[in-house]
């Protein structure tokens, strides 16, 4: 059973880093590319940016599913049922 709880633990920790990871590069991408498509045309920034803030909203909704996901794995383990069988 430890061994059950020890490697979901290490799930979620995978689970939420690369959650973390993954957002980090894809703010880096965003934010580069918003600086790049303002330098080529700065009439259209306060279009570009509403549009930036839209994706950053929605890339900022990945880690938050992934730590629900590993809060639900490490307080209600679903896995601890299947060793009784």
């Amino acid at each position: 059973m430890e061994t059950v709880i020890g490697l979901t633990a290490i799930a979620a920790a995978i689970l939420i880093a690369f959650g973390a990871l993954g957002t980090a590069v894809g703010f880096g991408l965003l934010g580069g590319k918003f600086l790049e498509g303002v330098a080529r045309q700065p009439e259209l920034a306060p279009q570009l940016q509403v549009k930036m803030f839209i994706v950053a909203g929605l890339l900022d909704a990945v880690p938050m599913i992934g730590v629900g996901i590993g809060l639900f794995f490490v307080f209600a383990n679903p896995f601890i049922g299947l060793l009784g069988q």
